[in-house]
């Protein structure tokens, strides 16, 4: 990985940063910002963007009317190439799959279900399609199925994760799989970065960490939590329902672990509990209803940045932790 870090710079930079994924996307700095529902909308994906990274917005469960807006204003914003997320569980799923072939969007990740009978499709349209995965064996089904790349997410992530953790998982994915790997869950710097780089990964998708960045349209207690949370401050809820989700500690998550405990709790009274928790935690700030997905290195943000400085921190972080290592090696 360093000599492929080496070997060519970009012709927009001099980072050491540089790897196959700046090419394969058309972006500055191999830095992606996760499709977080209720979070990741046109506004921030442009900023992202602009800033050099690859913004990516949000289908969660809206309709393809919802998206097409969505797209046209993200345009509106930046010319710089960004992605759209496909909640993949989405009722409007095959509706919005053609949306994304009409408007030529550049990337599309996914999540929250199988891609494979819309990656051809994709793909034929010109568009990279790049799954998140939580194992090898979904790594190597997305290759089969002609993904440009994976986004091997660990369970150290906020909102719906997997069961392995981001550091054993993405050597195994780099080991499993020929096309390019993306790292994520638990980075939230460059050390983080640096880290991933050195596990196999050409690149890193970062979603807490813009939680708090001046262009996100969420409420300001949501942003005020992460900066005050501590290390210990994220807890897993719905293990229980087959699809755990992490957030941060607060009174929702106390009532929910509670009624998950209580065997007598049937599992559609916890479902419907949980239902609608993220939207009134993004747009109404109300820890008492609200379920605030966030990962394990909330403890690390200490403020609030516009994304560009985000990024431009990231990348002289990610410089200053290679220099380090390679220091270290010698």
């Amino acid at each position: 990985m360093l000599s492929a870090l080496s070997k060519k710079q970009s012709h927009r930079c001099d980072s050491m940063i540089k790897t196959p994924l700046c090419d394969l996307l058309n972006i500055e700095f191999p830095i992606l910002q996760g499709g977080m529902a209720w979070v990741s909308d046109a506004q921030l994906a442009a900023a992202v963007s602009n800033a050099g990274g690859l913004g990516i917005i949000s289908s969660m469960n809206a309709d393809e009317n919802w998206l097409r807006q969505e797209i046209h204003k993200v345009k509106s914003l930046t010319d710089k190439p960004f992605g759209i997320n496909v909640m993949l569980m989405n009722p409007h799923v095959d509706k919005i799959a053609q949306v994304l072939i009409e408007e030529k969007v550049p990337v599309i990740t996914t999540g929250a279900g199988n891609p494979g009978k819309f990656i051809k499709l994709w793909i034929a349209a010109g568009i990279k399609v790049i799954p998140v995965v939580p194992s090898t064996g979904l790594a190597r089904f997305a290759e089969r199925a002609g993904a440009t790349a994976v986004i091997a997410e660990g369970g150290e992530s906020g909102g719906h994760v997997g069961d392995m953790a981001t550091l054993p998982l993405v050597p195994q994915v780099c080991d499993a799989v020929s096309i390019p790997v993306i790292a994520a869950g638990g980075i939230g710097d460059g050390r983080g970065i640096a880290a991933a780089l050195m596990l196999g990964a050409v690149g890193v998708q970062l979603g807490t960490r813009f939680l708090v960045a001046d262009e996100t349209n969420i409420h300001e207690n949501y942003k005020d939590k992460i900066i005050k949370a501590k290390d210990i401050d994220t807890v897993l809820t719905g293990k229980s329902l087959g699809h755990p989700v992490r957030a941060l500690k607060t009174s929702f998550t106390r009532s929910f672990l509670k009624a998950e405990n209580d065997p007598s709790t049937p599992k559609e009274t916890l479902e419907e509990y949980g239902r609608g928790a993220l939207r009134i935690a993004a747009q109404e700030g109300d820890s008492q209803n609200g379920c605030f997905m966030a990962g394990q290195i909330s403890g690390l943000i200490k403020e609030k940045q516009s994304a560009k400085n985000i990024i431009l921190t990231l990348v002289k972080e990610t410089e200053t932790a290679l220099k380090g290592g390679l220091q270290w090696v010698k």
